[in-house]
């Protein structure tokens, strides 16, 4: 078989954490009663003139500076023309051109094989969201307008696409979810529809200089599904040309179930819109000292932070992905490290126990979730690794410890005397249980004496045993040793 090569265009649409519409003042929220929230504004009444959301428009803003982009200056609303049932006004108010959206000529770096990979951006720009369709059991299918006008921004990789296989595809998402949940535009949720990705996708035999044609995958809510979308549309693609068949310009769906591709519809071409300006809103303008007080205002990017992270508390790559994978983990971390905890320790408890118990449970460490928050506070992580630095507890205890303080939310302290955990590190006490678990072995310590040296960590172990874990493990080592060589 010849070889292929992949090209991926990714559009990704993300809608804005504003409480209102982009255009009219029809609360945002997700689920709930179906068209309670709408107007003649989202529902596209005659005579009905939208206003645009000013917030909607900072955070497009905000997200194009964080991407690198130019700022169009001045820019316009354009009507997007086409027939479906689930938009309402037989348009939608979109953005259209290479400078006129908000944002233009940008990129973000991600991970990629070891390095780093830069994707350009073409484009960042301002839409409404449509409507959904709703399947009725027994009476056909309905449209839920409560989401119609719900203000939706637009991302879209540059042309030629610089993402040539699934692996990277992935990682732009998660990267891009990671900034726009930095920034505070976005909730991310990709399960909600918050947060969605159409990959255009073609391939084209190695070495030629024209990109085949491309098909737009749709209903992907997930990373996963975006990774074996464009896997599994690149195997398809090449399949068909290697059988000499012609991959049609079409929009695919994705069925989760059977992990396939199948055809939704042919898809349009940039005319069949029409496009032109909305005469109902007026032109945007973006004065310099506006862009530049937006610029000084963003927060630290998850990138950047990660790489920080790394360089100043010595972390390693995976450690530090893991810490700012979420914007609270992340600020959880810091305020622990603020507040003097060692970071890599800190970073030890957070990545370890703490986060097995927070999935295994449910909670989380986001104030703003509806899930149950976790009791463990930040101050309480530190007086725990306190007390195993100080040798008051050991590392094993501490993690029996952990499981109170998050069980029940008793300060580790509290715990240890309430217990009866306190280490032993009594040069006697330990010499005695070393001295019990000798005699009680005999033919392993006589292995140890042939020069079997893996069975001396049993013997270690057995005397961890006997103090429930308790004995500091440094001294039951140097002890048993010692006595060991008396024999």
């Amino acid at each position: 078989m010849s070889n292929y090569v992949l090209s991926v265009g990714l559009e990704v649409h993300a809608e804005l954490e504003t409480k209102s519409k982009m255009f009219c003042r029809c609360a945002v929220a997700f689920g709930g009663e179906p068209n309670t929230r709408v107007c003649p504004v989202c529902l596209g009444m005659p005579g009905a003139l939208p206003v645009p959301n000013r917030e909607a428009v900072l955070m497009v803003l905000r997200t194009a500076l964080a991407l690198n982009c130019t700022i169009a200056k001045d820019s316009i609303f354009h009507r997007k023309n086409y027939f479906y049932p689930d938009l309402s006004k037989g348009y939608q108010i979109s953005q259209y051109g290479d400078t006129n959206p908000i944002g233009y000529n940008g990129y973000l770096d991600i991970p990629s094989a070891g390095g780093s990979k830069r994707i350009k951006i073409r484009r960042v720009h301002l839409e409404e969201d449509t409507g959904k369709l709703m399947h009725i059991p027994g009476s056909g299918s309905g449209i839920d307008y409560n989401r119609s006008g719900v203000p939706l921004m637009e991302i879209v990789t540059d042309f030629p696409p610089d993402v040539d296989n699934a692996d990277d595809a992935k990682e732009y998402l998660v990267q891009l979810r990671q900034l726009l949940i930095f920034l505070g535009v976005c909730n991310g949720k990709m399960a909600e529809g918050s947060m969605r990705c159409e990959p255009n996708i073609s391939v084209r035999l190695e070495g030629a200089e024209k990109f085949g044609t491309k098909t737009e995958l749709k209903n992907l809510n997930s990373f996963r599904s975006v990774q074996l979308g464009v896997e599994f549309e690149r195997r398809r693609q090449i399949a068909v040309i290697e059988q000499g068949g012609q991959v049609l310009q079409e929009t695919r769906g994705w069925n989760e179930g059977s992990e396939a591709s199948y055809v939704m519809r042919i898809k349009e071409s940039e005319n069949d819109y029409r496009y032109f300006p909305d005469p109902d809103l007026v032109p945007m303008h973006f004065s310099d000292e506006l862009i530049e007080e937006e610029r000084r205002n963003l927060p630290e990017l998850p990138l950047a932070k990660q790489q920080r992270y790394q360089a100043e508390f010595e972390l390693s790559a995976y450690d530090a992905g893991v810490l700012v994978a979420e914007k609270e983990w992340a600020e959880y971390f810091e305020t622990c490290v603020r507040l003097g905890g060692e970071p890599k320790a800190v970073c030890n408890w957070m990545n370890g126990e703490f986060a097995r118990m927070l999935n295994e449970s449910g909670q989380t460490v986001n104030p703003h979730s509806d899930r149950e928050k976790s009791k463990v506070t930040p101050e309480m992580i530190l007086e725990l690794i306190g007390l195993i630095q100080k040798g008051t507890i050991s590392g094993n205890i501490g993690k029996q410890v952990f499981v109170e303080m998050f069980e029940k939310g008793s300060k580790p302290g509290d715990v240890v005397q309430a217990m009866g955990l306190t280490q032993i590190s009594d040069d006697g006490a330990i010499e005695k249980i070393v001295r019990e678990v000798i005699a009680e072995n005999a033919a392993v310590v006589e292995k140890f004496k042939a020069g079997q040296e893996n069975v001396f960590g049993f013997l270690v172990g057995q005397s961890m045993k006997k103090t429930q874990g308790r004995a500091n493990p440094q001294m039951v080592q140097e002890i048993m040793r010692n006595v060991l060589g008396e024999q």
